[in-house]
């Protein structure tokens, strides 16, 4: 288990290298990034200091080296960039210094603020959107997959399977459009809920953040309409392949009770591909809904960068980029440990 997970880990940090290329490359090509932090009308001296800042006077390979160097969480730098980057970590040596620090993203272009920390900020509310969404899509999905299952070719069925393939079909951002429109602002005084808003409000008065989970239920609605179909309809035909096996049957033959084969025997083994689509929903998520916390003003990572690509504050997008493909590396590393837990058959291969 133990060479299992390192070679995974050993994978994920080659991929993570591959997006890192692509990232540096593709954003490093737009205009000058000079430029975009003074504005067109900036002085010669003015923006000849910005290039040396960022690396620009130098070739295009060492840029990148020095981007790779900001970004790892082990790195060599000098005692003079730690503390112009202000650096967070351990750090040894004179005056260049070996270290495991929080990666480095650079700053952003508009705010001047630490990427890592605008975005830093802004995970909080993507990570309490996506575990709503994914709680609303399991506990609806993985029921009403079992039950259409349990009751094939009746209405239950019917239905389940119907509403499961209107609600892949459907895009999250029209979803999201309508929702809002329906629910935070003609039913507005019944449901009591608003078009947009984050997950925290401020007090007029005081000045003070204060938790507002009221905003939480439409987007977290919107978002959960996907993954509760795919969920759904996963369950259903794993269920139903599970349910002609060998050993179903002899559960039954043994006397147990329709409940416990269902949800004891056949479930469990039945659960591999469910966790495959929650894990990667979870993932994709937790990366940030982007369209979704734009239409809902719900301060996350999506809308964070959604916001930086309207600026063109590229070192917000890059840092957002990054973040959410080390999302996906763990979750995806996770989720195969969690095979193992749920279907012992995984565990021995």
């Amino acid at each position: 288990m133990i060479k299992y997970i390192t070679r995974r880990i050993l994978y994920g940090i080659l991929v993570m290298l591959g997006v890192v290329v692509v990232v540096f490359f593709l954003f490093q090509g737009f205009g000058d990034p000079s430029r975009l932090v003074m504005g067109q009308r900036a002085d010669a001296a003015t923006q000849e200091n910005i290039r040396k800042e960022l690396y620009l006077d130098q070739p295009k390979w060492k840029q990148f080296f020095l981007y790779l160097n900001d970004i790892s969480p082990i790195a060599i730098h000098s005692k003079e960039a730690i503390e112009q980057k202000q650096l967070k970590g351990f750090f040894a040596g004179g005056e260049t210094k070996f270290g495991i620090k929080v990666p480095y993203l650079r700053r952003s272009y508009q705010t001047k603020k630490d990427v890592w920390t605008v975005l830093m900020e802004a995970l909080p509310g993507t990570i309490i959107l996506a575990i709503a969404a994914m709680a609303i899509a399991i506990l609806l999905g993985i029921p009403l997959g079992i039950l259409a299952a349990v009751k094939k070719n009746t209405w239950m069925d019917t239905s389940a399977v119907f509403t499961s393939v209107l609600g892949i079909s459907a895009p999250s951002f029209f979803m999201g459009i309508v929702i809002a429109y329906i629910f935070g602002f003609l039913l507005s005084d019944v449901t009591g809920l608003h078009m947009t808003g984050s997950w925290f409000d401020i007090d007029e008065t005081t000045g003070e953040r204060y938790w507002s989970m009221q905003n939480l239920v439409l987007p977290a609605l919107t978002l959960g309409i996907r993954p509760l179909a795919i969920i759904t309809q996963l369950t259903r035909s794993s269920m139903l392949d599970v349910l002609t096996q060998d050993y179903i049957r002899t559960a039954y033959a043994k006397g147990l009770s329709k409940r416990s084969v269902i949800w004891r025997h056949a479930l469990r083994n039945a659960l591999n591909p469910v966790i495959t689509a929650i894990t990667g929903w979870f993932a994709e998520l937790l990366a940030g809904a982007f369209f979704v916390e734009y239409i809902f003003g719900w301060k996350g990572i999506g809308k964070v960068t959604v916001d930086a690509l309207e600026k063109l504050d590229f070192p917000v997008v890059m840092g957002s980029v990054l973040i959410s493909s080390f999302f996906f590396i763990v979750i995806g590393i996770l989720a195969d440990l969690l095979y193992g837990v749920v279907d012992p058959r995984v565990r021995i291969n």
